[in-house]
């Protein structure tokens, strides 16, 4: 029966899931392993269903544990606002998950969180960068908060909001001819060859979704995972790259890389994403907020 389970039990569950085995999830709870083991197992049993599936020593959480993931969120968080509804200090409190991916966790998260800081004296926040896709599959299975990411998501369990924008650019080399050429045309980019970053990036699918449908014939030379290694990759002449401004701007200002002006949009929004069925608490609605209105001061 459901009345029985408990908030430890919850924890458990929750912990299990986030740190992956019930040893990593013991030290995060300060409890021994078998505490944790028979928390689990007692939660299992009032519930009358296995949550997790056992393969090779490796608990795998099943459709029965993602059933639960959303009402154990939910009732921890709400928890914790009780606790805090009835104490003395009327702050916002709690840790907030971020995950970002790689442009705005690099180029706009810092300043971001630095003011949302400053504004509302919260320091306790983690951040996660990483590609859209894994932003996205780690807010699916409530390892994250809130995502920040650069490419739109249908995903069925995400809602995707929009909350700031950005410009793309394409760079090549300081010794390309082409940034010279007085008019320059899509066509001038025939035969080229790309560094593009990998499989689940925002960048990438702006790339391919943008630029590629528009050269006829182009080869992709490389494929890196971070922005740095494509800007030197360039540098060093071995193919263009598409990538935001933001994060290509130092090397355009320095001249390691030239950019190549096209008579193309390059304009590209960034997305916030929470998972439908995940409680907002009071941090992450201001955070949400905070972020709606940041991105109308940045735009002023």
């Amino acid at each position: 029966m459901t009345r029985h389970v408990s908030l430890k039990q919850l924890r458990v569950f929750t912990s299990i899931i986030q740190y992956k085995t019930i040893t990593a999830a013991a030290e995060h709870l300060f409890l021994s392993k078998a505490a944790v083991s028979m928390a689990l197992s007692e939660l299992e049993k009032h519930l009358g269903h296995a949550l997790f599936d056992r393969v090779n020593n490796r608990l795998i959480l099943n459709q029965e544990g993602r059933r639960l993931l959303p009402y154990a969120d939910e009732l921890l968080s709400r928890m914790s606002d009780l606790d805090q509804a009835f104490s003395d200090d009327h702050s916002l409190f709690g840790q907030l998950h971020i995950g970002a991916s790689d442009t705005i966790g690099n180029q706009v998260a810092p300043f971001l969180l630095s003011q949302f800081r400053q504004q509302y004296q919260h320091r306790s926040q983690t951040l996660f960068i990483s590609n859209s896709a894994l932003i996205c599959q780690k807010l699916v299975d409530y390892e994250l908060d809130i995502g920040l990411i650069e490419g739109k998501t249908h995903h069925p369990q995400l809602i995707s909001q929009p909350f700031s924008q950005d410009e793309m650019c394409i760079i090549c080399a300081p010794t390309h001819p082409l940034p010279s050429q007085r008019s320059i045309q899509l066509v001038d980019l025939e035969h080229s060859e790309w560094i593009l970053r990998e499989a689940g990036s925002g960048t990438r699918e702006f790339f391919l979704r943008t630029v590629a449908p528009r050269i006829e014939h182009w080869h992709e030379t490389f494929e890196l995972n971070t922005t740095e290694a494509i800007i030197n990759s360039v540098a060093a002449g071995l193919g263009f790259a598409c990538l935001s401004r933001l994060a290509a701007e130092s090397a355009i200002d320095s001249g390691r890389v030239k950019m190549v002006e096209l008579p193309l949009d390059m304009k590209r929004r960034f997305w916030l994403l929470v998972h439908k069925e995940k409680y907002q608490s009071p941090l992450l609605q201001r955070f949400m907020e905070y972020c709606y209105q940041w991105e109308s001061d940045a735009s002023r």
